[in-house]
């Protein structure tokens, strides 16, 4: 798959705003709002959102996802002792469904199993890439309120884990 990873920089906000819109659209078709008030919603809710992970995950990597040099998405991500937490992936609509995700997910997985980590992220109830992420071997971890945390484990980490409870 031709796709790779890039950090994230000031250049690349334009994209990310639209990007994040892009994952808004049908929530924001549900509204009777005008353009502008989308807009200003849009914008005041990915500001808000680009803060609080640049903030609170300040040793993460923030990373765009590109296709043949276009870019198509974000990927970011904090590794942690334990486990490699996934804060945030999107992709434009056009290259959902594409297998991108997917290999992105593998990528982590190989890295998580070479290291004995697990691979966690907060899935919201609705999201429409749920069934890409039980498909993949994520459980439900817990319910909290809009999000479901989710993990993936090797079996191996699995079993350790068994065995030492």
């Amino acid at each position: 798959m031709n796709v790779n990873l890039r950090a994230s920089g000031e250049a690349d906000n334009n994209f990310l705003y639209k990007l994040y819109a892009s994952t808004r659209a049908d929530e924001m078709g549900l509204v009777d709002w005008s353009e502008q008030q989308t807009e200003d919603f849009l914008r005041m809710q990915f500001n808000a959102q680009h803060s609080y992970y640049y903030n609170q995950f300040k040793q993460a990597q923030y990373d765009v996802i590109e296709s043949d040099k276009t870019s198509i998405g974000r990927l970011y991500v904090d590794r942690r002792e334990q486990e490699i937490r996934i804060i945030d992936i999107a992709l434009l609509p056009d290259f959902r469904g594409k297998g991108v995700g997917t290999f992105l997910m593998q990528l982590l997985f190989d890295e998580a199993s070479k290291e004995n980590k697990s691979v966690t992220i907060h899935v919201e109830h609705n999201n429409p890439a749920m069934h890409l992420y039980q498909r993949l071997g994520f459980k439900h971890i817990h319910d909290e309120g809009v999000y479901y945390f989710m993990e993936w484990a090797k079996e191996e980490k699995i079993n350790q884990e068994k065995t030492a409870s």
